[in-house]
């Protein structure tokens, strides 16, 4: 046994799965990057059915090339409540198909294996491209573009490495004889899934396995069992994510996990089947064999796209006994759940493994504080109009949650700004967002002050005059007015309504000033003391400085359009 040729080709192995690894991560984010606003449209249709479900996961699985973050970001969203169990199951299946594609690719970047001009060395050829793409280009989607074209191209180096690897491997008889002997199914799948578990990446594991295939150092029916096994060793990433986070983020691992064993003992069923049926003569490997002729690289690539259409297609109608088997696994703990504990309600630190989806969440989070703060801003205005504190328990919830969403917004954004998947423009939108989420916390600092003024007004036993309630009213009324339009504004980057916000806004600062001064006349005339004026004047200039922090969360979107 030639050690120096064993060592050789260890070292070219890890070298390819290296280069194979670094290429999907850089393909992956600025494929994510490129087509982030499209992602962000694709998935925010995932609730509609079971079958767009899977279509959606089988799409951005191969837009962003990467199952395992597709996965985990059905985790992040059924965590955060975004979407069901069901839903997120239906992703999972879809992002099975979308793994095959890397498969289909490297196959056909393995044609033509015995001449001079390889597919293989054309497709490498593309990391050079994009090299310089990356290097001259002034946009940022063009230096994404090449940052693609980089990544495509560097797969197939990595993947000729390890090709060359196999070769190496081959040469040696030793090495051929002892994995000859390696026939038993239960053990191959099971290799297949450790290897899988170790390297994080199936879709290496894959290309493993097709490279043994090629270079006869497996033969087909091995290259299947080991193919099997990386589905089920997938689940690692899943799992790991599933295990940090709630319930229902457990739950969906174990859907995934579930999900993939299934598939693969049922298909390891059918194949005995077969096998004892026709007296141990036909195998997947001979059925393939047949089908694609003269190339293993397809034979496998096909099995792998085959296996894992025909699995979701089996489990899909069991898609609810999936569900229920998993949450008797993993049942909700009646005597620590408490809905009334402050959480975000749209991010979860799961979806950090896709940045434009969690950007997407970002908004929705902010708009959802938007939302409490002018919740807690009418019940403000409510209780000092009518002195009835029955609802203040509700008010100091959402105060409480406000203050919670004010951190926990941050600590997201901060961690979701140095991830390199995001455009320029989602850049600029994040810089935004720390000043909304503060103007959004002082608005119900203010609904808290004037909850405050309540207190003292029923303290005195005084209450404002029915001018004074009306005065109130009308202001209350313009700022909600004001805040619908806002919301719009920010939600579709909309300057039309932003215009209309501000002539609302100045409406608002004309009310309060006239609020003061008919509040002092009413001081003169002694129809109100000075313990109630204090308080009433004090209010007017808390509603001027609310609608101030509205229109600057409106404003935000200028520096996006900008």
């Amino acid at each position: 046994m030639d050690i120096a040729t064993i060592l050789s080709a260890i070292l070219t192995l890890t070298a390819g799965i290296g280069i194979f690894l670094i290429a999907c991560q850089m393909m992956s984010t600025n494929l994510e990057s490129a087509s982030s606003n499209k992602l962000k449209r694709l998935f925010s249709n995932a609730s509609k059915s079971k079958l767009l479900g899977v279509g959606i996961g089988a799409l951005g699985t191969a837009a962003i090339q990467s199952s395992g973050a597709t996965t985990v970001m059905a985790i992040g969203f059924v965590n955060a409540g975004i979407i069901s169990l069901v839903q997120a199951a239906t992703i999972i299946y879809g992002a099975n198909i979308g793994t095959t594609i890397t498969a289909q690719i490297v196959a056909l970047g393995m044609f033509g294996a015995n001449s001079a001009l390889t597919t293989a060395i054309i497709f490498s050829s593309f990391a050079g491209i994009g090299a310089f793409i990356m290097l001259f280009a002034k946009k940022d989607l063009w230096k994404r573009i090449g940052g693609i074209l980089t990544g495509f191209g560097m797969l197939f180096v990595g993947l000729d490495l390890m090709s060359q690897s196999m070769s190496d491997f081959a040469a040696l008889e030793s090495v051929k004889l002892f994995l000859a002997k390696i026939s038993n199914p239960i053990l191959l799948v099971l290799i297949g899934a450790l290897l899988t578990a170790v390297i994080q990446s199936s879709s290496v594991m894959t290309s493993i396995a097709l490279a043994m295939v090629v270079t006869k150092l497996i033969n087909i029916d091995q290259g299947i069992f080991l193919t099997l096994g990386s589905n089920i060793g997938s689940c690692v990433v899943a799992l790991i994510a599933g295990m940090t986070s709630g319930r229902n983020a457990k739950r969906t691992a174990l859907i995934h996990l579930f999900f993939n064993i299934s598939g693969v003992v049922i298909f390891l069923i059918i194949e005995g089947v077969i096998w004892l049926a026709s007296g141990r003569s036909v195998t997947y490997g001979s059925i393939f064999t047949k089908m694609f002729p003269s190339a293993p690289q397809t034979q496998l690539a096909m099995f792998h796209t085959i296996f894992n259409c025909a699995t979701v297609l089996l489990i899909l109608p069991l898609t609810q006994q999936l569900v229920n088997f998993v949450c008797r696994l993993v049942p909700d703990d009646k005597n620590t759940l408490d809905p009334n504990a402050p959480h975000l309600y749209y991010l979860d630190d799961n979806m950090l493994s896709t940045p434009p989806m969690a950007l997407q969440q970002t908004k929705k989070e902010i708009e959802n504080m938007a939302d409490l703060a002018i919740q807690n801003f009418n019940l403000s205005l409510d209780i000092i109009c009518t002195l009835d504190f029955k609802d203040s328990e509700i008010f100091q919830v959402r105060e409480e949650e406000l203050n919670y969403l004010n951190q926990a917004i941050i600590d997201f954004v901060v961690k979701l700004s140095e991830k390199p998947q995001l455009s320029q423009e989602d850049h600029i939108y994040l810089s935004t967002t720390f000043r909304s989420v503060r103007d959004l916390e002082r608005i119900g600092d203010y609904a808290e002050n004037i909850v405050e003024y309540a207190d003292s007004l029923r303290y005195l036993n005084h209450t404002f005059s029915d001018d004074a309630i009306a005065e109130i009213r009308q202001v209350q009324s313009r700022i909600t007015d004001l805040y619908e339009k806002i919301m719009v504004a920010y939600a579709n980057e909309d300057l039309n309504a932003l215009n209309e916000a501000n002539v609302i806004e100045d409406e608002i600062d004309d009310i309060t000033k006239a609020m003061e001064d008919n509040h002092i006349k009413r001081l003169e005339k002694g129809i109100c003391g000075a313990d109630v004026g204090a308080q009433y004047l004090s209010l007017s200039s808390n509603a001027e400085r609310v609608a101030d922090h509205l229109i600057n969360v409106g404003k935000s979107i200028k520096r996006i359009k900008n």
